[in-house]
Order: C-alpha cells, then sequence, then structure tokens
C-alpha cells in the first residue's frame, strides 16, 4: 500500500512524486499552480465548471504533460478518491461541494498565497511586501512596484494583480522583492506566509455575500464582516519588519495590535495629516517620513511632494503613504521612492478624465465597485453628479450618503441594484434629484445615464462614474463600464458642439 505523504511539509525542494494534487478552478491562477506542480512530479487534476478557447488551449497542453483537466458542469461536483491536496482558486468559498467534501475527508485546502509561499526557493527567497484592504489595493501595489524599480531592485507586481505568485516565485532568475496584491479571499487559503511588511489599506463594507452570515452559527458567532476583517487580518500574522496600518481607520491598528508578528517587527502609521513619530504623513505639500530615519523623534525625511502625483486625491495621497512605507521598511532610499511615486500612472477607470464641456468635467471612477470606494471618489469633487449603482453585493450606502450629500447635485440611477442607493438617499438625502435610468430598457444605457446627468450638472460640475458597485449585471467587467461612460460622453459632446 502507498504510504501517504506528509503534505504539511511539502516545498520547493520536496519530493512530490505520487502527490495526487486537485486544482480547482482553471483560471489564471488555477492554469500557474497546476503547470508548475506538473513540472514539481505531482500528479495534477484540474477540475473548473466553464470552459473558453483559452482553457482548452491551455487544458490540451497540460493534458499532454501528464494532467488530467475536466472543463464542463458538474467537474467540480465530486471530490476525486484519493486526493491528497486541493489547490484552490482564489474566490471559491469554503462551502462549495468539492472543498466542503475535502475538509469533510480532513484533506488539506491551500489557496493560491499557500502554495507560492512553499514554493520559494529556498536560496533565494525573494521577501514578500504584502498589501491588501478594501479598496486601493492595485493602485498602491503598483506604486510600489515603481519604486522598487526606481531603486534598481528586481521586482514585480504579482498576486490579486499583474503575475500568478507561483509563476514569479517559480522564475528561474530570482527576484529581488515581490509587491504582493492580496485579495480577503486569497487570505482566507493563507496559513504559513511571513511577509516582510504587510500593510491593510482600510476595511469597509465589500464582498459580503461571500461572507454571508451562516444561519446554523450558534449565537455569538462571527458575522460576515468580522470574518471578512478577519481574513484581511491574516495578512500581518508573522510579519517580519512592519505592520503599516491607517491612522484614520482604527481597525487596521486593531488588527496590528492583535497579530502575532515576528519579535522585532514594528507596527508604522500613514495619515493624510502631519505625523507623528514613528510615522508617515503629509506637511503642507510634502509627504514625509518619521518612521524610517533616526532623528524621527525631532524631524522628518521629504519623500515627495503633492504635485510629484499622478492625483492629488485624498485617497490616492494615502495609498502613495502606504506604497513608501512599505518600501522604507525594506530599506528603498528618500530619492527612489519619489522617482517611484514620480514615474507612476494609475491604470485607467481609476479617477480618469474623460473630457470638459460647457464648464462641466466628466470622470470615469468605474473601479470604484464599492460604497467605501465611491465614497473617497466623490471626496474628492465639490459639486458633483453622481452616476451609481450595479450589483451592490450585500453592502449598504447609508454611511456613504451621510458622508457625501452636501456635494451631491444629483444622481443618476442604473443597475440591478440601484434601489439599494435610491433607498439610502431617501433616507439621507431626500432633497437631492434622482434620475433612475433603469436597467432592462432598450437602447444604450448609458447614453441614458449621460443625457440624465447633462441635464443635471450645471457650470463648474463633475459627472462622476462612481457606482459603489460591481458590474457584471449589466457590462463584462468595470473596464467595459467605464469604456461605455466615455464613449457615452464624447459621443454626446459631439452632438451638442
Amino acid at each position: 500500500m502507498a504510504e501517504t505523504p506528509d503534505v504539511g511539509s511539502l516545498g520547493r525542494t520536496s519530493d512530490w512524486s505520487g502527490v495526487r494534487v486537485v486544482v480547482a478552478g482553471f483560471g489564471v491562477s488555477g492554469f500557474a499552480a497546476a503547470d508548475n506542480l506538473l513540472f514539481l512530479g505531482a500528479q495534477v487534476t484540474a477540475l473548473d465548471e466553464h470552459t473558453s478557447a483559452e482553457k482548452t488551449e491551455k487544458a490540451e497542453l497540460l493534458e499532454t504533460l501528464g494532467a488530467t483537466i475536466r472543463l464542463e458542469p458538474g467537474a467540480t461536483a465530486v471530490l476525486p478518491d484519493g486526493t491528497d491536496l486541493v489547490v484552490t482558486s482564489p474566490g471559491w468559498r469554503p462551502d462549495a461541494p468539492l472543498l466542503a467534501q475535502a475538509a469533510d475527508r480532513g484533506v488539506p485546502v491551500w489557496g493560491e498565497v499557500e502554495l507560492a509561499w512553499r514554493l520559494r526557493d529556498p536560496e533565494h527567497a525573494a521577501p514578500w511586501l504584502a498589501v491588501t484592504g478594501t479598496n486601493g489595493k492595485t493602485t498602491t501595489v503598483q506604486m510600489l512596484q515603481s519604486i522598487l524599480l526606481a531603486a534598481g531592485l528586481r521586482a514585480v507586481a504579482v498576486g490579486n494583480v499583474g503575475l500568478p505568485i507561483v509563476e514569479a516565485v517559480m522564475d528561474p532568475e530570482p527576484y529581488d522583492v515581490l509587491a504582493v496584491e492580496l485579495s480577503s479571499f486569497q487570505l482566507h487559503y493563507a496559513h504559513s506566509m511571513s511577509a516582510e511588511s504587510a500593510v491593510v489599506l482600510n476595511l469597509a463594507e465589500d464582498h459580503l455575500d461571500w461572507y454571508d452570515d451562516d444561519p446554523h452559527d450558534q449565537p455569538g458567532a462571527r458575522t460576515g464582516m468580522e470574518k471578512y476583517a478577519a481574513d484581511k487580518a491574516r495578512i500581518y500574522e508573522r510579519v517580519q519588519r512592519a505592520c503599516v496600518y491607517n491612522l484614520a481607520d482604527p481597525a487596521t491598528e486593531a488588527m496590528v495590535r492583535e497579530a502575532d508578528v515576528v519579535e522585532g517587527a514594528r507596527a508604522v502609521g500613514f495619515t493624510l495629516g502631519m505625523p507623528g513619530p514613528g510615522n508617515l504623513g503629509v506637511v503642507e505639500d510634502l509627504l514625509v517620513d518619521r518612521a524610517f530615519i533616526e532623528e524621527r523623534a525631532t524631524s522628518a525625511a521629504e519623500l515627495c511632494t503633492l504635485g510629484d502625483l499622478a492625483s492629488p486625491a485624498p485617497h490616492f495621497v494615502a495609498n502613495a503613504l502606504a506604497a513608501a512605507a512599505l518600501a522604507r521598511a525594506h530599506g528603498v532610499s528618500q530619492q527612489a521612492v519619489r522617482d517611484g511615486l514620480r514615474a507612476f500612472r494609475p491604470d485607467g477607470h481609476r479617477i480618469a478624465h474623460v473630457a470638459e464641456a460647457d464648464g462641466v468635467t466628466w470622470i470615469d471612477d468605474s473601479k470604484a465597485t464599492n460604497p467605501h470606494a465611491a465614497q473617497s471618489s466623490l471626496a474628492a469633487f465639490e459639486d458633483v453628479v453622481w452616476v451609481a449603482g450595479g450589483l451592490a453585493k450585500g453592502a449598504r450606502f447609508d454611511d456613504l450618503v451621510l458622508a457625501v450629500r452636501d456635494r451631491l447635485r444629483g444622481v443618476v440611477l442604473l443597475g440591478r441594484d440601484r434601489h439599494v442607493v435610491a433607498d439610502a438617499l431617501s433616507r439621507h438625502a431626500p432633497d437631492v434629484p434622482v434620475i433612475d435610468v433603469g436597467a432592462d430598457e432598450t437602447g444604450d444605457p448609458m447614453e441614458r445615464v449621460v443625457d440624465a446627468a447633462a441635464g443635471l450638472a450645471r457650470s463648474g460640475d463633475t459627472v462622476l462614474l462612481a457606482p459603489g458597485c460591481a458590474s457584471m449585471d449589466m457590462f463584462t467587467d468595470y473596464s467595459a463600464r467605464g469604456d461605455a461612460f466615455a464613449a457615452a460622453v464624447h459621443r454626446r459632446i459631439a452632438r451638442t458642439d
């Protein structure tokens, strides 16, 4: 009888032959996991309920290398007998049938993060600078990558953005350092990661459809929001140098206080105000460091000016401070921080200027897919016609409306859960004009949105697409939603010129 492998001890230099691994999901991270596990000698079965031309092509490649790939409805209903390990793709809930069966049988379940951490080369293990939070993760990790590259380091953004982490750690040419973006889904299945430094940028309601309260929980059990926060807090466990947190968000400070870190790790806060010793912040128009200098009790080191950044929006500045803190914890110079932040330009659909006509500015922030992100975006403008709605993912909008109602010239709503936004507006901003363009009517919905917004806007106003909701009810993704908005704006301006 074959000996059962000790899965808990498996790593880069282990003997994987005979280890039967099921990869749940065959997207980008699932393919990377299956490909590299095959390279190590594991017996790999990859399962996915959906197929596409790209997945089929990748499946054929791995099948020629000895993998078993099933891409069809029902493929993930039953865990194959004899499975030693399940590697799940991000986003799979623990109650998914395959993962629930693994738990019942005592089969370990790893996520992409856990697999990648274990597959690091012990001779050239690049440190991880890890980023999570409800909003700003991608911008921050891309800023961090820009800073690290400006410092002359071989670095790359990985994880929830960019390259799969497994591919990065298995690269034959080792990286000096990795900028790792981690979602709560990825962190949920991470058990042994020990980042060099880590940050939780902020914490607000999001993905509560994934973290629904369990009706079978005993009295006193954690709510969905508490479970979401607990997964975010995992990023601080076993941190080696610096736990970076948001001084404006007490929840992130509480996470640091409760984290079990490596002895000697420091807590470093960032703030949009004057920083105290041990923190980073803003003095007049300067981003400054009072954490990673010897004279921090009496002085501050200049990192860059607000003018060096692509946007002066408060949340953008906060992201820059968080990225700078992680880089400084790694030993990066002030000059490299400045050069990296100067060079950085955000991806599209993040407070992107679309057009200006008749005194009205049109802004695309389709990436604002939850209320916290939308609130941050709205706070950057004075008089706003707000375009909102989509898939709310269980989130509420009362706090957002209370915070921004004095800025609202009007609101245009679209999408499946637009009533959730409308209800909050009726409770807390009943005098703000609201136009509901619906979701199911014929014609281009963004044409109706833009025409309605133009009717509400006055010279000096900003029309802001910051939906506070996901896009998949009406669009392929947030990029497609932003593109549709921008195209409709340009068509309207062309008609009215």
